[in-house]
């Protein structure tokens, strides 16, 4: 018995020997080795060399976000004077042909404001010239849908609707300035607005006036060996970023022209109002540009009835189909292609990250890291 329990472990070691030189053997012809008592499965260290990797990214990823988290009012600030450097660098350049740099800076960055401006103001005017209309046109609205909702296959019950036109009705009746007011309400949130809109326009000043300046001198001040490869990305990654800039707005301009025009062709209340409100809500691709027809839709059906609310739904369908197939591909081909997934997984991800700010942010953003990709993998070192 001593015996044959000496000679398992002698002949366990043989095997593992044996096992090891016919792997070496198998290397050196070019073969995949046999897995012996001891080896590791070629699949399993793939996994785990992957899974490491993808842990480090993780990691690195969660730690931006914390850190833009953080300091988000800076990061939108900064973002934001990207975006109007994107628009309107070209519009300085064409200007500082016959005047002054600094006065076409300056005339570009004024003429914008006071447009955006005007614009604010006339929707306002608008929202208030016909409020009083459309709380009117939206009881009788409701009055009209009732019988509509009482009848198969709702049957909803009349009490039921009647109070809920009667507090509909009250409500808009008497929370008229909260209403109005909603989107500057408390004095802390106003003063944030207006503190990242001041610090984005004191960025964009700089991004537009010596932009170019400024990132040939970050450049400068890194290590010699990594300036030429830091600025191809720097440029393929701006690149993208104005690409994809330029074609948003087009795509927001468009859709907001198209549903205008169709909603005072309907006649549908605060045409002017839902108009600028898909031109803001576009800059969300996929997801915004519904939500806001949407809201379009029930306004539709409140005041104008289902007929017309059907006809702003078909409007959805129209536009959703003019913006996959025709404006977006454009804008793609402007920026970078990207799979209708992962620009839905973007959205999503950064309106779980940062609400509405990410959810505008995700795409542009997602898009510059994978130009900057490409151009690190085609770029050698001088």
């Amino acid at each position: 018995m001593a015996g044959r329990s000496a000679a398992r472990p002698k002949r366990r070691d043989t095997d593992d020997t044996r096992a090891r030189i016919r792997n070496a053997s198998r290397r050196a012809r070019g073969g995949r080795p046999v897995a012996g008592p001891a080896a590791v499965a070629p699949t399993l260290v793939t996994v785990a060399g992957y899974a490491w990797r993808i842990l480090i990214l993780a990691g690195f990823a969660y730690g931006v976000f914390a850190v833009l988290g953080r300091f988000h009012e800076v990061a939108v600030a900064v973002f934001l004077g990207l975006v109007v450097t994107a628009m309107l660098r070209p519009l300085a350049d064409l200007l500082a042909r016959r005047i002054p740099r600094p006065l076409a800076v300056a005339g570009a960055l004024i003429g914008t404001i006071v447009l955006v401006l005007g614009v604010l103001a006339f929707v306002g005017e608008t929202v208030a010239g016909e409020w009083d209309t459309l709380v009117t046109e939206f009881k009788d609205g409701l009055g009209r849908i009732q019988p509509w909702l009482e009848r198969p296959p709702l049957r909803l019950n009349a009490h039921a609707l009647g109070d809920a036109q009667a507090k509909i009705g009250e409500y808009l009746s008497t929370h008229r300035s909260d209403i109005l007011s909603t989107a500057v309400s408390g004095a802390g949130r106003l003063v944030e607005v207006l503190t990242i809109a001041a610090l984005a326009l004191f960025c964009s000043v700089f991004f537009i006036h010596s932009g170019d300046r400024q990132w040939r001198w970050f450049c400068d001040q890194l290590p010699a060996g990594a300036r030429h490869r830091v600025a191809v990305v720097g440029r393929a990654s701006w690149r993208t970023f104005t690409g994809y800039t330029h074609g948003i707005v087009l795509v927001a301009g468009t859709n907001a022209i198209l549903v205008g025009v169709a909603l005072l062709v309907l006649r549908v209340p605060l045409a002017v109002p839902l108009a600028l409100l898909e031109f803001v809500a576009a800059f969300i691709p996929l997801i915004g540009s519904p939500v806001a027809l949407a809201i379009a839709a029930i306004i539709a059906l409140a005041t104008r009835g289902p007929l017309i609310a059907g006809v702003v739904i078909a409007l959805i369908v129209v536009i959703g189909q003019i913006e996959g197939h025709l404006l977006h591909p454009l804008v793609m081909s402007w920026a970078v292609r990207l799979h209708p997934v992962i620009v839905a997984l973007s959205v999503v991800a950064g309106a779980i990250a940062a609400g509405v700010v990410g959810a505008v942010v995700a795409v542009p953003l997602v898009s510059v890291l994978w130009s900057a990709g490409q151009a690190l993998r085609s770029t050698a070192p001088p």
